[in-house]
């Protein structure tokens, strides 16, 4: 037969319980067959003693770029999705995916933020990093509760997204804590009615009341019981950060009682933002958070911050610039260590990063071809290496769940949360006769992440193969660096573009 066969490998699929040495077949893009002693192809690869999985998907990837592509192809993702954020206008930004070709499978929500921004302070620009940081110069957006015109141009905004085939609503809550809850219920209700989850970056973070984690987490609870709307929670460990186990308590005493609500969470206890994020410029960040400003890190420079002055000066002179929020000590910290399990190990939960740009030492996104990556450029860890670091440290290493479990976490469960509202995912995250051809081949024993916040660009390894709509885009752990066989992830559009 034609085709492709991987041949001799430990095949593992959540979906059917499948673990063992067993072979799969690819044609035109489809998983064939899935058994043993499958017959020859025009080409074949030998997987003796490694594992076959489907390829990992990424619900939370802001790259969205070829260089943010080839670092999360070596962390074995063939599916990255911006659903935290979303982009702006989606109809365009699709066009312009295809336009210059991807890597990997991609994807995006319909963003809320960038309805508000263009809503109430007349900013039309497309979402991007540098624009969401130009935006926040004017703070109408972020403090103020919208009033019944502003409310209707928001949820046109995103009506409009959802039609052009955004995957669900990005929920930027944090960003724009103004936000009243008529507003926030209306854009649920939205959600409930198309059938698309929205994916929520809780208001607030705080450790203790008012406006703490815990009320944030009560309020999303309440919009899921009030409007039937799927809440999809955003990096559950940074958004709880070290009130954890309550907010846990709080989460899975609401799914117990058949809210639809679902989980991420990202192995690291640091996290990252823009600098001007709202949260930061609170007078009372540091105690209401339990933290310090030498906790703040900028991205590009390695400069932690004093105190507050010199952290609104870093706000005013360049808004957009990423940090790195340093949580939770998981290296030094036994109780910080136990607090990340909590959000990670989540029943049901699925892994995803929140990888980040890339950035250049002046500030700049970069999105050249060059590979490897340039040396200056800088991102978080978790940009190249939040999968293997979980399979790796989780599943070989602590052995906290086999590794059928914790594939499922980053293959089968964040495709199921997609697969009510999006049809596409449905063929995703299994391998299956009739299944998308996206497929990770990797070494058990040697996979590892191996980005460090002192060198953040460093590819993960251990990913031997990695195939996306049937073509191999990593082959004996060499990247073809001129594939783009990435496929793009939409709704059924509801009018014609």
């Amino acid at each position: 037969m034609s085709g492709l066969v991987i041949r001799g490998g430990r095949v593992v699929d959540p979906e059917s319980g499948m673990d063992a040495v067993g072979d799969v077949a690819l044609m035109d893009g489809k998983i064939a067959a899935v058994g043993t002693g499958l017959p020859g192809a025009e080409r074949e690869i030998d997987a003796s003693g490694l594992v076959v999985a489907p390829g990992f998907i990424d619900l939370h990837a802001h790259g969205q770029s070829i260089p943010a592509d080839r670092m999360q192809a070596f962390d074995g993702i063939t599916t990255s999705l911006d659903l935290e954020a979303g982009v702006m206008p989606v109809a365009s930004w699709y066009r312009r995916q295809a336009e210059q070709g991807r890597i990997l499978n991609y994807g995006a929500a319909t963003n809320w933020a960038f309805a508000r921004i263009g809503a109430m302070v007349g900013i039309n620009e497309e979402s991007s990093l540098e624009a969401f940081g130009r935006a926040m110069r004017d703070p109408r957006w972020m403090d103020n509760v919208s009033t019944d015109t502003e409310q209707a141009g928001i949820v046109a905004r995103i009506a409009q997204g959802l039609d052009e085939g955004g995957i669900g609503i990005g929920i930027l809550n944090a960003y724009a804590p103004g936000a009243g809850v008529q507003e926030l219920t209306a854009i649920c209700q939205l959600a409930a009615g198309r059938g698309v989850p929205t994916f929520t970056h809780i208001a607030y973070m705080a450790n203790r009341d008012p406006k703490s984690a815990a009320e944030a987490y009560v309020r999303l609870i309440g919009y899921a019981g009030a409007t039937g709307c799927h809440m999809h929670i955003c990096h559950f460990n940074s958004s709880s950060k070290t009130d954890v186990e309550r907010c846990e308590k709080l989460i899975r005493k609401a799914q117990e009682q058949g809210l639809p609500i679902t989980v991420e969470a990202y192995p690291y206890g640091t996290g990252s933002t823009v600098v001007s994020a709202a949260f930061f410029s609170d007078p009372e960040f540091e105690r209401r958070n339990d933290a310090t400003y030498d906790q703040v890190q900028v991205v590009a420079t390695g400069q932690r911050f004093k105190d507050r002055e010199d952290l609104l000066a870093a706000q005013a002179q360049d808004p957009s610039q990423l940090v790195l929020w340093h949580v939770l000590d998981t290296e030094n910290n036994p109780r910080h260590a136990d607090m990340l399990d909590l959000s990670v190990l989540y029943p049901g939960g699925a892994i995803a990063s929140d990888a980040m740009p890339w950035s250049m030492p002046d500030g700049s996104t970069y999105t050249g071809d060059a590979w490897p990556l340039p040396a200056e450029a800088t991102s978080h860890p978790r940009s190249s290496g939040t999968f293997t670091r979980f399979i790796s440290r989780w599943v070989r290493e602590r052995q906290a769940l086999s590794l059928l479990d914790g594939i499922a976490k980053c293959t089968l469960i964040p495709a199921e949360i997609l697969a009510a509202s999006t049809p596409a995912m449905r063929d995703k995250g299994r391998l299956k006769p009739g299944a998308d051809a996206d497929i990770v081949v990797f070494d058990f024993e040697t996979l590892a992440d191996k980005a460090e916040f002192t060198a953040m660009n460093r590819p993960a390894e251990g990913v031997k193969h990695l195939i996306v709509s049937g073509q191999p885009v990593i082959t004996d752990g060499i990247m073809d660096v001129a594939a783009r066989p990435g496929q793009p992830v939409r709704r059924p559009l509801a009018a014609a573009e």
